[in-house]
């Protein structure tokens, strides 16, 4: 009965998610979307009679495909039946054979392309498909090396995709399209429930005080403090409570979400702006809580550091609730802990934008027809029972209007006894109330880009770190918390990084003029 139960709210979730995307995804972006519409319709893109009805292929002499993604695990598995199909089906009837092929994770798999790029001595040949974020598709393109994914499509075919997702791929010259959406996520907010409920008894917090980036400040505080409390005889050894996965994704939809842009872009050009006040509110809910140890980070991924025991929740990508630990393992004892989900949390006085993440497909330059049958998989692979089966086992939301429709997922799930684990449907249950009301949001994709996102990734963490360990050797001296951290989060100290960061940032942008 529970799984029952459990699969019939998914179904609804699932249905219900076309909505949210689709009215997030309409207001802001409509414009942007319809003069995108009329410049194809003046090029002729996406009409019938396009490239793809001029190209032919012989199924006696199949044309190679090869992939390389970053998927592993589960999703590799996923990936790789369904690459299977394809080849014993479609593929075998149009004279298509994908071979698919992991590089590792995402850095893995940039660095490979980058080699194949630059032709590097012992570098492999560059695949016909690969997966990829916009930053990095944007360099690859700006050397001439993608297909224009839109010339293999019908306006019918495009319309049938979350409007937010295309319009995230369009890089190209004029706007033309060269990432193709295959799977998307957002991001979620995810605890360990089973040591918060102690907290919660013992000082009277509750979860709607975590809705907000403030909130969660607020409570990491009283976390710190609670659980310093608990060894009276050694001064300043509370525990952090919280962490994020992407201090990039903070800056750039913080930003978004308290009326400004950080980066404008224009032609693939970037302008820095780095408002100082919204920067003031993320260097207070970041940076502020992290040196006086409210915040943390130690693992690679925050899950990781649920798993110690070194905080209680994160903010990380929807894809990471499958990551989440079932048992918390410290020095001496080990015990099951419970979870639960909630919105990623917002500043308090921001406007409804979520996260929009994701790596899509691009498809390299090549002869037609190898353009053409890479494109035709694609297509394949993100019809709604095909992307659904993928998203239901990578725990990625599907691409497609249609595929989050009730009657879609009833089909693929009971056509398929598709099993659904607990936390994904706790993140979609999660992501459907947020996306009721929240658009999501991405920067364009500019040159370097991916050198700018580092910073905004490395350059407050890292001085959060640093400081944090310097602030931790003052206390081992006998200073008060507030004595040793005075220095570090005075309005001083916030200006000179706000310099610094601009500084780097507006480097970046100037490397690219």
């Amino acid at each position: 009965m529970k799984k029952r139960m459990k699969y019939i709210c998914c179904l609804l979730l699932a249905a219900s998610l076309t909505a949210g995307l689709m009215a997030g995804c309409g207001n802001e972006n409509a414009g942007t979307q319809e003069k995108n519409q009329d410049q194809q319709e003046e090029k002729g893109e996406g009409e019938k009679g396009s490239t793809q009805d001029a190209v032919k292929l012989n199924p006696d002499k199949p044309i190679s495909i090869t992939i390389w993604h970053y998927y592993n695990g589960a999703q590799q598995v996923a990936f790789d039946e369904l690459v299977n199909e394809f080849n014993e089906s479609v593929g075998k009837e149009k004279g298509i054979f994908v071979k698919g092929y992991s590089q590792g994770n995402v850095n893995d798999l940039e660095d490979a392309v980058m080699a194949s790029l630059n032709e590097e001595v012992g570098a492999q040949e560059m695949p016909n498909v690969f997966s990829a974020y916009a930053d990095a598709a944007y360099t690859v393109d700006s050397r001439g090396k993608l297909a224009d994914i839109s010339a293999y499509m019908t306006k019918e075919e495009l319309d049938e995709y979350v409007d937010s997702y295309i319009e995230e791929g369009r890089i190209g010259e004029g706007n033309t399209l060269r990432i193709f959406p295959t799977a998307k996520s957002s991001e979620i907010f995810m605890m360990n429930k089973t040591d918060w409920d102690k907290f919660a008894e013992a000082t009277g917090a509750e979860l709607d005080d975590l809705a907000t980036l403030e909130g969660v400040t607020e409570m990491a505080q009283k976390y710190y403090e609670w659980t310093d409390s608990l060894t009276p005889d050694v001064p300043e050894d509370g525990k952090a409570f919280y962490g994020r996965d992407s201090v990039a994704n903070l800056f750039v939809i913080g930003s978004k979400q308290l009326g400004k842009e950080i980066f404008q872009v224009e032609n693939g050009r970037m302008s820095v702006m780095a408002d100082k006040d919204i920067m003031k509110k993320i260097w207070d809910n970041f940076y502020v809580p992290f040196v006086k140890g409210y915040f943390t980070a130690y693992g690679k991924f925050r899950s990781d550091d649920v798993k110690i025991g070194e905080i209680l929740a994160f903010t990380g990508s929807s894809t990471a609730s499958m990551y989440f630990p079932d048992e918390v393992e410290q020095e001496d004892e080990v015990y099951p802990i419970d979870y639960v989900v909630l919105p990623a949390p917002s500043f308090a006085e921001g406007e409804d934008y979520i996260v929009q993440q994701g790596a899509g497909m691009v498809v390299t330059e090549g002869t037609k027809e190898e353009e053409y049958a890479s494109v035709l998989f694609l297509k394949w692979f993100t019809e709604s029972e095909n992307n659904i089966r993928f998203s239901c086992a990578s725990g990625y939301l599907p691409v497609k209007k249609e595929a989050n429709s009730l009657a879609a997922v009833d089909k693929v799930v009971e056509e398929q006894s598709l099993e659904i684990p607990d936390k994904t449907y706790d993140v979609l249950d999660s992501l459907f109330g947020t996306l009721e009301k929240a658009t999501p949001y991405t920067t364009k994709a500019f040159e370097r880009g991916t050198e700018a996102r580092k910073i905004l990734e490395y350059n407050l963490a890292d001085k959060a770190a640093e400081d944090r360990k310097a602030v931790q050797e003052l206390i081992a001296q006998g200073q008060t918390l507030e004595e040793a951290c005075a220095a570090y989060v005075s309005e001083e100290s916030f200006t000179n990084w706000y310099d610094d960061f601009v500084t780097a940032l507006q480097n970046t942008a100037n490397k690219a003029e």
